[in-house]
């Protein structure tokens, strides 16, 4: 997570550890991952989460969904999850020599 309120963090510290900041990691059921989920997207605002979570179904073996903005951005491409990274200021810009 990023810009994410204390609240958000303090109530998803209830179901996970944070072994380092705005990160969350555990292993909740289905149920309460997706509780967590409409948490996350009530509290949000302005921030960014991202989530994670096992699934034997994929050929990657887990699935995401994201919220908000950032500078990483998981996409789909042919059923694979991949990270595209946002170049600065919107646009490539030319190599100085």
């Amino acid at each position: 997570m990023k810009k994410a309120p204390g609240s958000l963090k303090g109530e998803l510290s209830r179901w996970l550890i944070e072994p380092d900041a705005g990160v969350f990691l555990g292993n909740p059921s289905a149920r309460v991952r997706d509780k967590l989920w409409e948490k996350a997207l009530a509290k949000i605002g302005k921030g960014y989460v991202l989530q994670v979570w096992s699934d034997g179904s994929c050929p990657q073996g887990y699935r995401c969904r994201q919220k908000g903005t950032s500078d990483r951005e998981m996409t789909d491409i042919e059923g694979l999850a991949l990270v595209c990274r946002k170049p600065k200021g919107g646009q490539n810009k030319p190599e100085k020599d």
